[in-house]
């Protein structure tokens, strides 16, 4: 595990065992929406702002990994591992994209994502 997501971890776990923590996972929920609620309010601020609570929402996410039970750290390299996928599908013909600059490329490239999704889950298009 990351030296980063280890410490979050270790901090919430001692804080835990100290009896500061959530009782019900519904709790946890509405506290990641609120954390991100107040990230998209300090984005609009500054670039300060905006890292002090996009890093209460990680430590948020963490938090809520350990609840699950979920490790947090292969849950995102599981994720990495599916955007690349899936963009690969996306870049597989560029040259059938539209060029860059064109409004319809970002389209075209998220149907092609959509396509990619579709296939990784078994579904017919």
């Amino acid at each position: 595990m990351s030296q980063v997501l280890s410490e979050a971890l270790r901090l919430q776990r001692e804080a835990a065992e100290l009896g500061f923590d959530w009782r019900h996972l519904d709790e946890l929920w509405d506290k990641l929406a609120e954390e991100s609620a107040e990230l998209r309010e300090a984005a609009a601020q500054s670039r300060e702002a905006a890292q002090d609570e996009l890093g209460d929402l990680l430590f948020m996410a963490v938090n809520l990994a350990r609840h699950l039970g979920v490790d947090a750290e292969a849950a995102l390299a599981g994720a990495n591992d599916k955007f690349r996928r899936r963009f690969a599908h996306v870049c597989a013909a560029p040259d059938a994209l539209p060029p860059l600059g064109d409004p319809a490329r970002l389209a075209a490239m998220e149907a092609r994502w959509i396509e990619a999704k579709r296939a990784e889950r078994g579904a017919t298009p």
